[in-house]
């Protein structure tokens, strides 16, 4: 048993099977691919994978078992080398964040600002996706760190902690009806076309939650991913906007006016997510410590080895 065989079966579930795509992302051969994994399965005396043929087509119960151990094997490795880049460099290397377009757009750039200055040494990027697609790049690696709204926090494989709570605005032109309204209702709102977040992103299951506990069923005229792009429609008299409370700026949005619908929608947690047993660099708790003051080092390997339960703010 070896390295390589453990490797190449990672790859070929990742590959959705395809022996040949695995080779390609290892930079080896498919017949090698192929020979390793057989001889694995002759060491271990089972069947890792179902086949038709030649082809492989899915894991066998024995085989997710092994996926199991193969995974944890991979991540302490991946976990050592990091050690060594840790002990050898402190203060530079590389950081990947995967998370949505709101955070990145509105709640990330002055932290980002802060950690490039306190580490100008590191190769800082930004992935974007939607909480599933951010969560998925912690658990293949791709990303040191996910940050996205509370749907993060039921995924299998990651410890998410929470960062800051925020509500949702009601964003209109200057000269709307909703503005003469002391305490904004529900029925208000659905009485015009809405242009909200597409149902991935930033907490748009709470609103449609919302409105159906009422029995209403709003006129969505335009989703999007994106809050510039919601208020750029309603600029342009096409409907009412409901935002990410952080997506609003009264300088920047000088042809917008907003209103608060906490009330309405409720309060929402961004969070910020990690691979179990990853092993983090320092400044991957500096950026944290950053973006949180409530989190430090300290508490977060506490909450990652299990030694402290789960906190709330």
């Amino acid at each position: 048993m070896n390295l390589h065989q453990l490797r190449f079966v990672r790859e070929a579930v990742r590959q959705n099977y395809n022996l040949t795509e695995a080779a390609k992302a290892l930079f080896t051969s498919q017949p090698g691919v192929s020979k390793a994994i057989i001889e694995l399965e002759e060491e271990l005396g089972i069947d890792i994978f179902t086949r038709h043929g030649k082809r492989i087509r899915g894991l066998t119960e024995p085989g997710r078992a092994v996926l199991k151990s193969v995974e944890l094997i991979m991540q302490e490795i991946e976990g050592l080398k990091r050690i060594g880049k840790e002990f050898a460099a402190h203060d530079s290397g590389s950081f990947t964040i995967a998370t949505t377009h709101t955070q990145a757009r509105y709640s990330l750039p002055k932290v980002v600002q802060a950690f490039t200055l306190k580490f100008p040494k590191v190769r800082l990027s930004l992935l974007q996706g939607n909480p599933r697609q951010v969560a998925e790049m912690v658990l293949k690696d791709q990303a040191d760190l996910a940050i996205a709204t509370e749907s993060i926090a039921s995924i299998d494989g990651l410890i998410s902690l929470p960062c800051y709570q925020w509500e949702h605005l009601v964003v209109v032109t200057p000269d709307h009806p909703l503005l003469k309204s002391k305490s904004i209702t529900l029925e208000e709102i659905a009485a015009y076309p809405l242009i909200t977040y597409d149902a991935a992103f930033a907490g748009r299951n709470k609103i449609d939650h919302a409105f159906s506990l009422r029995n209403l069923k709003p006129d969505v005229l335009l989703e999007a991913i994106d809050a510039d792009v919601i208020k750029t429609y309603v600029e342009l008299g096409m409907g009412v906007g409901i935002i990410a409370g952080m997506a609003f700026d009264a300088e920047r949005d000088k042809n917008l006016r907003a209103i608060s619908v906490g009330h309405l929608f409720g309060t929402n947690v961004s969070r910020v997510a990690i691979k179990q047993g990853a092993y983090l660099r320092s400044y991957v708790y500096t950026f944290i410590e950053l973006m949180t003051p409530t989190l430090n080092r300290k508490l977060i390997e506490q909450i990652m080895t299990g030694e402290k339960d789960m906190y709330e703010l």
